[in-house]
């Protein structure tokens, strides 16, 4: 416990936290207002069969894509801030069970990741379908099925990905390399993707772990995809093998 609230008082005490936090707030919601209210705007111009699929959770999915950046640096910067202030050597000597330490880093990290993801999903859902019904286009509710499901687990994906950035950056003990390694987990391999054979391509969106981990805020179930939970599962496990690879070099490289 008293390495928990170490390392709280020393998230807690950095500039570079709350405004990376503000940075997540404000984009969440403020994406998340833009797109849903770009989406009730269009209902109006769709066609019959078009309304009959009409799905107002897709607006949820930008905002997603965007904000895991932000909450990714968030992971980086925990761990790599360290070592580009050398401050990691003092925390080594104060702590010296390296695991300890680093379990300590991810535990206050993983949190204030899952409250802040919870905190945009919610807003960011509540906003959202109150543009959507302004407009005069069906909304969602929470007592839909699924509904419930994809709110909460957006935040769970965005503390995921806050952990994912944090194993990156105890590999590479760089903020550029950390930074770069979770744009390129997230976004950049999934467009490379898109430019391979049809069959591959669809191989990635099933299966590469950020993509597979963002069908938990679907509602309306993908022909192919893996169910919501599956997929957040395998993005479980490559985060953990990420933060597992990040242990090991700690223990076993001089800071």
């Amino acid at each position: 416990m008293r390495v928990l609230r170490s390392e709280w008082t020393k998230l807690r005490s950095l500039r570079s936290t709350w405004l990376v936090a503000a940075v997540i707030l404000v984009l969440g919601v403020g994406l998340g207002a833009l797109t849903s209210s770009a989406l009730g705007s269009g209902y109006a111009t769709l066609s019959a069969e078009e309304r009959a699929d009409w799905n107002p959770m897709v607006a949820g999915l930008p905002t997603l894509l965007i904000t895991q950046l932000a909450v990714g640096v968030l992971g980086v910067l925990v761990i790599t801030g360290e070592y580009a202030t050398r401050t990691i050597q003092p925390s080594v000597v104060a702590v010296p069970r390296r695991g300890r330490l680093y379990a300590a880093k991810a535990v206050v990290l993983g949190g204030l990741a899952l409250v802040l993801g919870q905190l945009v999903g919610f807003a960011s859902f509540f906003v959202g379908q109150a543009l959507i019904a302004g407009h005069g286009a069906p909304h969602a509710v929470l007592g839909q099925p699924d509904v419930l499901r994809a709110v909460v687990g957006g935040g769970l994906y965005l503390s995921a990905i806050a952990l994912l950035g944090f194993g990156f950056g105890a590999i590479v003990r760089s903020t550029a390399g950390g930074i770069g390694l979770i744009v390129g987990a997230t976004l950049l391999v999934r467009l490379i993707a898109q430019a391979l054979p049809a069959g591959l391509s669809d191989w990635m969106d099933r299966y590469w772990p950020t993509a597979a981990g963002e069908k938990i805020i679907s509602v309306v179930p993908e022909a192919g995809a893996l169910a919501p939970w599956t997929g957040f599962a395998l993005l479980c496990a490559f985060v953990a093998a990420a933060c597992v690879a990040g242990y090991v070099l700690l223990r076993t490289r001089d800071t």
